[in-house]
């Protein structure tokens, strides 16, 4: 009988692991890229979407990472723990820098007075849309009055929606620091809305 099994054991097809896969790439093997690639597809595509909240923006940010994750493998040893591990942290680190220069453009935008005059108001009505985008303009303008400390936590906890942990990882500081940055970050925004809330009050 072990002989036997030890026959059907040698029958069965080998899978080959990540480190295996990642040799042969390393060579010039195109075949253990795209399968690298099948691999772990989805856990990227998941990272993506987190961070982009759509199927096309996430799909498009996913074959960078992976394009990211190609032009890097070099820099990958097994010391670094499992390739997954470390496919996942510069999934995260892509994801935050396309993040970041997507709100960039998009503070720029809510900055130009020429982007208010061509919104369409819908069924709201043109002075409720303005009062909207007025809301819109003082956060983002309160939260680049942030120290980048306080601002950088906050902004991938509460728009992306990312975890404690996560937010942990991808700053590369401790969960309690990441607690205690997010809540003053907070509460130092809510203080400059309130005070700006109140300059324009009194203007009119």
């Amino acid at each position: 009988m072990s002989s036997l099994a030890a026959l059907e054991r040698q029958r069965e097809p080998l899978v080959e692991s990540d480190d295996d896969l990642l040799t042969e790439c390393r060579a010039g093997g195109e075949a253990a890229w795209r399968e690298l690639v099948a691999r772990h597809t989805r856990r990227v595509f998941g990272i993506a979407y987190r961070f982009t909240g759509r199927v096309d923006e996430a799909e498009d940010l996913t074959q960078e990472i992976f394009i990211k994750v190609y032009q890097t493998l070099d820099r990958y040893q097994t010391i670094h723990g499992a390739f997954g591990a470390w496919l996942g942290a510069v999934a995260r680190n892509q994801a935050i820098d396309n993040y970041r220069r997507r709100r960039q453009e998009k503070l720029k935008k809510a900055d130009d007075p020429a982007v208010i005059d061509r919104m369409d108001s819908g069924e709201e009505g043109p002075l409720l849309s303005l009062e909207r985008q007025e809301r819109v303009r003082l956060v983002h303008r309160g939260l680049k009055a942030l120290p980048p400390d306080l601002r950088e936590p906050l902004v991938l906890c509460d728009l992306p929606g990312l975890a404690y942990e996560e937010v942990a990882e991808a700053l590369a500081i401790p969960l309690g620091t990441v607690k205690s940055r997010i809540n003053r970050g907070r509460l130092e925004l809510a203080k400059r809305l309130r005070s700006r809330h109140r300059e324009l009050v009194e203007r009119t």
